[in-house]
């Protein structure tokens, strides 16, 4: 509060209530963060709103107003957040865009019981016609993956434009992540998937697999393997799919024998294990960007994407570097995810978070580097992390991985994605089961299913809740970051249908998606692309909305439009967080509490 006060004065929109009633506001449970030194705001706008109920009960023969409005404003000088230079300010438009999937889910389960938890999915060869496509965003993909370690640059497009065409037909704002190969060791180029049985003989050779005679050949990447493995190593295939133990070196070529059988997938990643420990010889030098990847991350630009994930990052350098070229080369935001699956980058993790904008715990690679035992407490640190920085993070690998093959899941798939929910990460990330596998529609049907019934638990039980550190690096940032969290303390005590946040960079919805608060985020932006970056967050359910000049018309508009629509009835209360540019400039930010019209 501290920091409020040396920004500007606080503005009663009514007198204060007795003291007793901001002592009871006081006691509200810290659901959020520990929010004392927020609940200034929160406590005079909850004192308002009790006035107003009390002055209803001694004058009983005044009406009740359709609209109960309870303006807490802070009134600052000019802010430095982007978003207090942006938002509130455009021209008006008739009508908003809204995901219809999103809205039939809005009107058959209501605001409180809407899904929370974002689906990525993975379009490959079983995914990518226009048909599935469609199928799956219908079904509640929020962002569709391109992985660049398969198809070409002209594949990857017409992906992209179905997407896109996707998106302007139906409303969608299915966000696109290109994810880099990275230059860990892999198989070259199958033309199709090879299942391995166990006690067959495979040659792993860095010449042409054609050449080999009597044996089936496997293309590897990387010139040094033959000196970096020794006779009697295990070679781990694409985090565990399938292990092999090198029985003889001749050569380019390394004679194997399959240990633990399973499906060999095209270009699939390969570590090597000696007496239970990673083996890191040249390999480990190895960039983490190369030029492939490069020219990669060219295209990614010209195309637009709203993401580009980054594999097997070590340190942040990569991240900031990455993050220097994008701004000289691209006059949109595309945002960095970080990808944790080396051995190298856990010591290193908090450095990447900070220093990325969005985290993939990506488990299948990650397993084949550290200890399995590790990888559920690893995964745990990484969640708690980059939810206490703001941080979208995602949880990826083997969710359903007997999707693959089977319509339904195993029990302890279910479980597993149960967990990830329960620690409240933004997002499931479909790999094999949406790209490969023979049911990627009913795959992304189990995770949205299992995802709202646990949180529907976590909401009952108030299950996750964490303390989040304060993050702003001035006082005028710790403004936005105290206001959302107070309104995100008041949308649960209130019993909030729904907060409402204005934005044209995100940077507010991002504040309060961190807050984790028991109902859903409605976040209005006029730029399209925002829209898609903001479907990444957990709770941030995104629409296009053409801005007014007045804040206080973009409201009545909001309403106007959801109701006409049947996305809100009248009576429900909502939290609107919005900063107000009015003519002098200064910035005024406020946490209204309103009923629909």
């Amino acid at each position: 509060m501290d920091a409020m006060l040396l920004q500007g004065k606080v503005l009663m929109a009514h007198s204060t209530c007795p003291v007793a009633d901001l002592r009871q506001v006081a006691r509200l449970p810290h659901r959020c963060r520990n929010v004392r030194r927020s609940l200034h705001v929160s406590a005079q706008a909850a004192s308002v709103t009790a006035r107003q109920k009390a002055g209803t009960e001694t004058a009983k023969a005044e009406p009740t107003p359709s609209i109960d409005t309870t303006h807490v404003p802070i009134e600052t000088g000019k802010g430095t957040d982007p978003d207090h230079v942006a938002d509130g300010v455009g021209s008006s438009g008739p009508d908003i865009e809204v995901d219809s999937v999103l809205a039939k889910e809005l009107s058959e389960n209501g605001f409180r019981s809407t899904r929370r938890t974002k689906i990525i999915c993975t379009i490959g060869p079983k995914s990518s016609s226009e048909e599935m496509l469609a199928t799956l965003a219908a079904g509640g993909m929020n962002c569709a993956r391109l992985n660049m370690s398969h198809g070409d640059h002209e594949w990857h497009k017409t992906v992209i434009n179905r997407i896109r065409k996707l998106n302007k037909d139906n409303g969608y704002s299915v966000a696109i992540m290109m994810d880099t190969e990275g230059s860990e060791v892999h198989l070259n180029e199958l033309k199709q998937p090879q299942k391995a049985e166990a006690g067959e003989e495979f040659v792993l050779t860095i010449r042409n697999p054609a050449v080999i005679e009597g044996k089936k050949g496997l293309g590897v990447s990387y010139e040094a393997f033959v000196d970096d493995v020794q006779v009697g190593d295990h070679v781990v295939v694409d985090g565990g799919m399938v292990t092999l133990d090198v029985l003889e070196k001749a050569g380019p070529d390394v004679r194997c024998q399959v240990a633990d059988p399973g499906i060999i997938l095209s270009r699939a990643n390969l570590t090597f294990r000696r007496n239970g420990t990673i083996v890191r010889a040249r390999n480990s030098m190895l960039p983490v960007l190369s030029s492939k990847d490069w020219l990669d991350i060219d295209f990614a630009i010209q195309m637009d994407v709203d993401f580009i994930a980054v594999s097997f990052v070590k340190t942040a350098d990569v991240i900031n570097n990455l993050k220097s070229y994008l701004s000289s080369r691209s006059s949109k935001v595309i945002e960095i995810v970080a990808k944790i699956e080396s051995h190298d980058s856990v010591p290193n993790a908090q450095d990447i978070i900070e220093a990325s904008d969005a985290v993939m715990i990506a488990r299948g690679d990650l397993g084949a580097q550290i200890p399995l035992e590790d990888v559920p407490s690893v995964q745990k640190e990484i969640v708690m992390r980059c939810r206490q920085q703001g941080k979208p993070v995602i949880v990826a690998s083997h969710l359903l991985q007997s999707m693959i093959e089977y319509p339904t899941p195993t029990r302890a798939e279910v479980a597993d994605i149960s967990d990830v929910v329960r620690q409240r990460a933004d997002a499931l990330m479909l790999s094999g089961e949406s790209a490969a596998g023979a049911y990627p529609d009913k795959a992304v049907a189990v995770l949205r299913a299992v995802s709202g019934r646990i949180e529907e638990w976590c909401r009952q039980e108030k299950y996750g809740q964490i303390v989040l550190p304060n993050l702003a690096p001035n006082a005028d940032g710790r403004v936005s970051e105290e206001l959302c969290a107070s309104a995100s303390v008041m949308a649960n005590a209130l019993g909030a249908s729904a907060i409402f946040v204005y934005t044209r960079r995100g940077y507010m919805a991002n504040f309060l998606s961190r807050c984790r608060p028991d109902c859903p985020i409605f976040a209005f932006t006029d730029q399209q692309d925002v829209r898609q970056r903001m479907n990444l967050r957990w709770g941030v359910m995104p629409f296009r909305l053409d801005f007014s000049a007045n804040p206080e018309e973009n409201v009545d508009t909001t309403f106007k439009l959801l109701k006409r629509r049947d996305l809100v009835k009248e009576g429900e209360l909502v939290i609107v967080v919005s900063d107000i540019r009015p003519d002098d400039q200064s910035v005024v930010r406020s946490v209204q509490i309103r009923r629909v019209p």
